[in-house]
């Protein structure tokens, strides 16, 4: 049985010998489906098959990250020559293979991320015996991809939806057209990927509570979406949305004054990021990094009370830790574009200081002629390094992560 991380018990598949209990209208069936503000489509699609906010681009990255690490294992460990081999020195300068600067997700992180966290699988609708003795239209999802482009169809109380990240709002694909519709995509230069038959996927939303999984303004109402309405509800504009969470029908809080919302504690309240996009979480992120500049260099300048931030070049340097050999349990891999362009890959220890790191960048970087600041990044979105000279490698979750590498 699949493990879901959302308590509600799936749909019984036995009720599509009874039409009458395929499709639920007497209840609000809630379609989830997240609109593409960013180049995550991957990210979308997934979440929007499952019909919940389950995938982060963060989580996706991590994936990628450790499928780089596999391959190039995986190479040195079959090629003649190791890490010194062509294919293994080739695969080491295209970067990762699973997922671009701008987000782009392979294939094989979409499907790892299904199985690792719902017990799913993947195939592609061409391969052998996916469909044997079924139907298309016994499939209950699909994802769909073309030009670094994903998406997904999903079957919702008994009908079709396309929920391409890309349109405004989700439609419906008739049983009819569900054939027609999968042989134009694969005619159109689309790889189709499907959910078997025999697996099933997490329940669709059928109670206001079940849409916390999601961010509101990504749930439509399938009442008023089979019904065509141009005003159709979202959870963003359900006017029950508060009821039951601490919220009076007029929408004021239960307890608190008309003000409350105007007073100190309430302008001082951290902010809900589950409300912004993600181009505004990343430029967030990145105003935070630029505030932390400004803070340290303002440091440096208020030396009123004798107290001065110590520069980079000041900084007690750690030594550069002896290469792990490639059977060590305990080693990891790092990727490192250096200032000058080169791109190499490194084993450390995973109890090895990340100032390590920095001393190994500078060693390697001294022929560049850089004398400023030396500046290393990692993850997704990049993150300043500089804060964590003082942890393990595991600490800071280094391993398999790719650095970038800059003087200022």
């Amino acid at each position: 049985p699949n493990s879901y991380s959302i308590l509600e018990p799936p749909i019984c598949r036995s009720a599509a010998a009874n039409p009458s209990h395929r499709r639920v209208m007497s209840e609000h069936i809630w379609i989830y489906h997240e609109r593409q503000e960013a180049q995550l489509c991957g990210q979308h699609a997934l979440n929007n098959l499952v019909q919940a906010c389950s995938f982060s681009p963060h989580s996706l990255a991590e994936i990628a990250h450790q499928l780089d690490e596999m391959e190039l294992n995986f190479m040195a460990q079959n090629s003649e020559g190791g890490t010194r081999s062509k294919d293994y020195l080739a695969r080491v300068a295209e970067g990762s293979g699973n997922v671009d600067p701008s987000g782009n997700f392979s294939i094989e992180v979409l499907r790892a991320a299904l199985t690792n966290q719902f017990g799913l699988s993947l195939p592609n609708i061409r391969q052998e015996a996916v469909l044997s003795g079924s139907d298309v239209t016994d499939v209950d999802g699909f994802i769909c991809h073309r030009d670094s482009h994903w998406f997904a169809i999903r079957k919702i109380n008994g009908r079709y939806w396309n929920l391409n990240s890309m349109q405004d709002r989700p439609e419906i694909i008739s049983h009819f057209r569900l054939a027609a519709e999968i042989q134009g995509l694969q005619d159109a230069g689309y790889s189709v990927f499907v959910v078997p038959p025999a697996e099933e996927l997490p329940p669709e939303c059928r109670a206001s509570a079940m849409r916390e999984r999601g961010l509101p303004e990504f749930w439509w109402k399938e009442e008023d979406l089979v019904k065509g309405k141009s005003d159709a509800v979202t959870g963003a504009t359900d006017p029950w949305r508060n009821v039951g969470s601490g919220m009076r029908l007029d929408g004021k809080s239960a307890g608190g004054s008309d003000n409350a919302a105007s007073s100190p504690a309430a302008e001082s309240s951290p902010m809900d990021l589950g409300d912004l996009t993600e181009d505004e979480m990343l430029q967030m992120a990145m105003q935070a990094s630029l505030e932390s500049e400004v803070q340290r260099a303002t440091a440096q300048d208020d030396d009123d009370d004798g107290i001065i931030e110590i520069e980079d070049n000041k900084v007690e340097e750690v030594p550069v830790p002896p290469e792990p050999d490639a059977s060590e349990k305990d080693g990891v891999r790092i990727q490192f574009r250096l200032p000058g362009g080169e791109r190499v890959v490194r084993r450390f220890r995973k109890t090895d200081m990340v100032g390590g790191v920095y001393s190994y960048v500078k060693e390697k970087s001294s022929s560049s002629g850089g004398d400023g600041k030396l500046e290393l990044r990692a993850g997704f979105p990049p993150v300043d390094l500089s804060e964590k000279r003082s942890q393990t490698i595991e600490e800071a979750k280094l391993s398999g992560e790719s650095v970038q590498c800059r003087y200022l």
